[in-house]
């Protein structure tokens, strides 16, 4: 996991003072090029850290070797916690750690550091969807939320007009390659999707933010409800077992194993209604069977017929031509 990676190798430098990439790849038991690359990442990432060429070189902590982090800036600070604080979520020891440089820090810094830990979350699991690649206005996103400062964002609903509305931002989740704002509002709290944010602009205001807010807790909720209308329907399907890892990866949490038959594996998969569930795995063709054992799974068949039947009509090629007549 390279969040941990990185903040072992800023501890290691400020323990030594001065390591290089041979010795930083054996510590972590890397490759060396994995090491270089680490120790680039803290250095984009506005940490300190230069390089020493020649002889006797290595990589060291402008300032020297320090036993805290009081050579950090409060920007290089938020920096590094924004590049580690994601992974804490889903790593225990990350989190610990970040506690214990949080209390390194210098007294004026910490709240900063604390909130950019806090500041996004990282949530594996997708909706199913294609992963998208990363807004440029995460960036923008993340620094109100580590300042508190409210932010007028420009939203476009699904078929609906853009509209303006003023928001007080409380943290940011990377589902899987999708972002989400978690936000409050003057109707409570609210999620947005980054991708269908046209503009974000901070107001200067200070944000409210309830003091026991927990973003891990909150997002919990979202995909609690989202997975809930997602998983109205329920169809049993028997998927080639050399194939399950895709099928599984295909759908994500909708997915869940129920028996190993051998060659085959007998899956359930969840959607809204058994049409959606027929669209889903229509691609599939004869790979995958759909049990009739429940009325919902019935359906599901009854929906892929007539798909099946649709395709024929469209696509079967037209009968030759025959012999003219005399």
């Amino acid at each position: 996991m390279r969040a941990d990676r990185l903040v072992a190798t800023l501890l290691l430098m400020q323990g030594r003072g001065q390591i290089t990439a041979a010795e930083l790849a054996e510590e972590l038991e890397v490759s060396p090029a994995t090491a270089r690359r680490d120790l680039e990442a803290l250095s984009a990432a506005g940490v300190p850290v230069y390089p020493r060429p020649g002889r006797g070189g290595g990589w060291s902590l402008i300032g020297g070797a320090r036993t805290d982090l009081s050579g950090l800036t409060s920007a290089e600070a938020q920096a590094l916690f924004l590049v580690a604080g994601p992974t804490a979520a889903v790593a225990p020891e990350i989190k610990s750690a970040l506690r214990k440089l949080v209390r390194a820090l210098p007294r004026t810094f910490r709240a900063d550091a604390q909130a950019a830990a806090e500041a996004t979350i990282v949530d594996t699991a997708g909706w199913g969807e294609d992963v998208e690649d990363r807004p440029e206005l995460v960036t923008v996103l993340q620094a109100a939320v580590v300042k508190q400062t409210r932010v007028r964002l420009t939203y476009r609903k699904r078929g609906e007009a853009p509209s303006a509305r003023v928001v007080d931002p409380w943290g940011l989740v990377d589902k899987d390659g999708t972002w989400y704002l978690v936000a409050g509002t003057a109707r409570g709290r609210r999620t947005y999707r980054l991708d269908r944010v046209l503009d974000a602009t901070p107001t200067g205001e200070p944000a409210a933010r309830p003091p026991d807010f927990d973003l891990a807790g909150a997002w919990e909720e979202v995909v609690n409800t989202v997975e809930e209308r997602r998983s109205r329907t329920t169809a049993s399907i028997l998927v080639p077992t050399r194939f399950l890892d895709v099928f599984r990866r295909q759908h994500g949490r909708h997915c869940t194993v129920v028996e190993d038959l051998g060659e085959r594996t007998r899956v359930e998969l969840t959607a809204p209604r058994p049409l959606d569930i027929a669209r889903n795995v229509a691609g599939w063709g004869g790979l995958v069977t759909v049990e009739s054992a429940t009325v919902e799974s019935a359906e599901v068949g009854d929906h892929l017929a007539r798909i099946g039947a649709e395709l024929v009509s469209r696509y079967r090629p037209a009968p030759p031509a025959g012999p003219a007549e005399p």
